[in-house]
């Protein structure tokens, strides 16, 4: 039961186009938090395209923050890399990132994906999905209000309160429905719970293979990549498994992105402008959705085979800034309801 009617806007747009960056100079320094063996081609692709050089360090978002706020004017760095709005609006509230003008990122990032100062911007995409055993749930949640239903109870796989990916999710249900409804939902939901928060989105997915769970959430990309390539303990047993993009007929499914900035004492400001405006051009994004099976940022950029599987969908085109700023009232409505 794979529900793909709905069409994502973001696939089906009108393409447009960008070019390569002419050949420059110098390096770009990147501090990143992205941990992917695939951006390696993203990486040596630019180099070879613009005669920029990439000298980069890789770290947790927070260490790297860290690290710019220590190292204050001095700081080497001229792009931050890293995953989820949290994250980014945290940099953007330490003050490490800065504003930059560039029509090519105006023109191909969605603004509900970019900062409203343009501090930081989107590149690739994942939708928070609901997944399940298909021969166990015969009516799965349709929406992430229903996952609140006594009809689930003992059914649900999830993560830790502290995983930021469920703090945006529960951040982005007060955005739309207000503190109120957004904690009577977590207390729900943890009512339904078939074990304690445990481990990542792939280990709620082998929940279900393993029977410990009829329901999970989980990302697009831990799924997809299970098609793409052998995942231990989920692969060979993910025709078992269905999912279900919620809020179809309503605001459209949760999203969380991967993006960057340029830093706020950049000292080669113009050649981390272009590295950004490089991110959004057509082929870097393919390989987002071929390397690591996220969804493009830019509209009408082709899916690759395991993500195209998924289907396209309706997301929540909610703002994500405003979205990351409710993200500490989420954290204090987990530690009311007791979620661990």
């Amino acid at each position: 039961m794979k529900r793909l009617s709905c069409i994502l806007p973001l696939a089906a747009a009108a393409v447009v186009t960008t070019s390569l960056p002419v050949m420059a100079e110098g390096v770009v320094n990147l501090y990143s938090a992205r941990h992917y063996d695939t951006d390696e081609r993203l990486y040596s692709d630019f180099e070879e395209a613009t005669g920029i050089t990439i000298n980069r360090i890789e770290g947790k978002a927070d260490e790297l923050i860290a690290r710019m706020l220590a190292e204050g004017a001095n700081s080497p760095a001229d792009i931050l890399l890293t995953v989820d709005t949290s994250r980014l609006e945290r940099a953007k509230d330490a003050g490490v990132l800065q504003a930059i003008d560039s029509d090519v990122l105006e023109a191909r990032i969605p603004a509900y994906i970019q900062d409203a100062d343009n501090q930081w911007f989107g590149f690739s995409q994942r939708s928070r999905i609901i997944f399940y055993d298909k021969a166990d749930v015969a009516n799965p949640p349709m929406h992430y209000a229903d996952l609140a239903k006594p009809e689930y109870s003992g059914m649900i796989c999830i993560r830790s309160s502290t995983n930021v990916y469920m703090q945006t999710l529960l951040a982005s249900i007060i955005t739309h429905d207000g503190e109120e409804a957004a904690k009577a939902w977590a207390q729900a939901v943890k009512d339904n719970f078939a074990r304690d928060p445990q481990g990542g989105d792939t280990d709620q997915l082998r929940g279900l293979i393993s029977g410990e769970c009829d329901i999970a959430l989980s990302n697009t990309y831990y799924f997809a990549r299970s098609i793409r390539k052998e995942v231990k303990g989920l692969t060979n047993s993910s025709e078992t498994i269905g999912w279900v993009f919620p809020d179809q007929d309503g605001r459209g499914a949760h999203m969380n992105l991967s993006g960057g900035g340029v830093t706020a004492n950049a000292p080669n400001r113009e050649n981390a402008i272009t590295f950004l405006e490089y991110l959004a051009s057509d082929q870097a994004q393919k390989y987002f959705s071929a390397g690591n099976d996220e969804y493009p940022a830019v509209p009408g950029v082709a899916l690759s085979a395991s993500v195209a599987q998924l289907g396209f969908f309706k997301p929540d085109d909610v703002d994500l800034s405003a979205v990351a700023k409710q993200i500490p009232t989420a954290q204090k409505i987990y530690n009311e309801v007791g979620w661990e």
